[in-house]
């Protein structure tokens, strides 16, 4: 998928100061005035980005953005967390979530249906590999219009086990975190 000449910009700004603080670009967007700059930790590294973490790079990306200016016109730029059910657009989202349960939606029906949902069991640069219904289904990329991961929830713990043993019931739309920045004047 090819970014247009200001995304690959705003692109080769942004991925050092994330690579300074231990953060990685997920994902960079510009619909409708809106600059969307998505970031995350490190594949390895556990948990995910917190506030004061958007708050920091949203401060220093606009700075540098506000330096360079790469987006001609007026924009608001907005920093935020993939969140838990995230949006698959580029071959090295899939790479990272081998694994996990995903919902793809197909530009045509394949096997008699538009809409698959299955653990993601293989990924390269142009094709994925699915684990859905008992069967392996392959499809290249270009066939998926859209795909996300699919957060599973785990079991509830019975009544009395303790405290510490009931896990964090925070609702996808709860987790996924943002912090925007004022419209910047061009």
């Amino acid at each position: 998928m090819a970014d247009s000449p200001v995304l690959d910009r705003v692109r080769e700004l942004v991925a050092p100061i994330l690579e300074d603080l231990g953060l990685e670009l997920y994902d960079c967007e510009f619909a409708g005035g809106t600059l969307r700059v998505v970031i995350d930790t490190p594949p390895a590294s556990p948990g995910g980005v917190d506030l004061e973490q958007l708050s920091l790079v949203t401060r220093l990306v606009s700075r540098e953005l506000d330096h360079q200016d790469p987006v001609p016109g007026r924009y608001t730029l907005e920093v935020t967390s993939p969140g838990l059910e995230r949006a698959l657009r580029r071959p090295e989202h899939y790479a990272r979530e081998v694994g996990k349960t995903v919902a793809v939606r197909l530009h045509q029906v394949v096997d008699g249906r538009r809409r698959l949902e299955g653990t993601l069991v293989e990924a390269d640069g142009s094709s994925i590999v699915l684990a859905c219904e008992g069967r392996r289904i392959e499809l290249d990329i270009d066939q998926i219009e859209r795909a996300r991961t699919v957060f599973v929830w785990g079991p509830t713990p019975k009544p009395g086990r303790g405290a510490g043993s009931r896990p964090d019931r925070t609702s996808p739309a709860e987790s996924e975190e943002s912090v925007s920045s004022t419209e910047a004047p061009r």
